[in-house]
């Protein structure tokens, strides 16, 4: 196979938050006086993500479109302030967290992360770039983290309309970088965005796993096991 380059998906695959969900929500509350223990906010972090995925059953065009972005992660952030018994601030503060996730002080690059990519480039001559689901905030938090410059380019999905697994994003990403779909590589970490977007225009997936709880396919545990599992080592 003859490939010329790889494109990522970004959350769980290139970066995490950071510290993590629960401590972003905890500062947030306390800085606007609400005091909660991270234990609390811990305990309705499933409450909060089944929001979000019964959100993304029922329509995930939402993606492609900034306000309804936001709204969707407004809705799971004022359902938590509801639950831990704050109500009349709810949307207010959860808007406040939904800012904050856009401070690249708020991610961090997994350690495989930029290692991968320098190797990519100088060893194997790859062209790299992204594509996500993600609001118009990605460029500003990847160049944050020092990642945008080892990026040929970065789609995301509320920027260009179009979202994964939607075949022509993964089309619009190769026509960037002037590759055909067949000699390129996508790895991401969702069986539906990612695999199946990826698969469907003749893009080689790779799934990555960051947890170690994926059985169902074969996947990578880190960035760095990309080229064994290419059989290029």
């Amino acid at each position: 196979m003859d490939v010329k380059a790889v494109f990522f998906d970004v959350g769980n695959t290139l970066l995490y938050p950071y510290p993590s969900v629960s401590e972003v929500c905890r500062e947030v509350l306390l800085a606007a006086g609400h005091v909660r223990d991270i234990a609390a906010i811990d305990e309705l972090m499933p409450l909060v993500d089944a929001y979000y995925e019964d959100r993304y059953r029922e329509d995930d065009t939402f993606w492609t479109d900034e306000c309804e972005t936001s709204d969707v992660w407004v809705g799971m952030y004022s359902l938590l302030c509801r639950k831990l018994g704050i109500e009349e601030d709810a949307e207010h503060l959860a808007h406040r967290v939904y800012e904050e996730f856009g401070n690249p002080a708020r991610w961090k690059a997994y350690d495989d992360v930029l290692p991968t990519l320098e190797r990519l480039r100088e060893e194997w001559d790859l062209r790299l770039g992204v594509i996500s689901n993600w609001d118009r905030r990605l460029e500003t938090i990847l160049a944050g983290l020092g990642i945008a410059n080892h990026l040929d380019t970065v789609v995301s999905s509320a920027v260009v309309g179009l979202h994964k697994p939607d075949p022509r994003i993964f089309e619009m990403a190769c026509e960037r970088l002037d590759v055909r779909p067949s000699e390129a590589v996508h790895v991401g970490d969702h069986h539906y965005a990612d695999m199946l977007g990826a698969r469907s225009v003749g893009m080689v997936p790779v799934l990555i796993d960051r947890t170690g709880v994926e059985t169902r396919v074969p996947a990578v545990r880190t960035l760095l096991g990309i080229e064994e599992y290419l059989g290029w080592r």
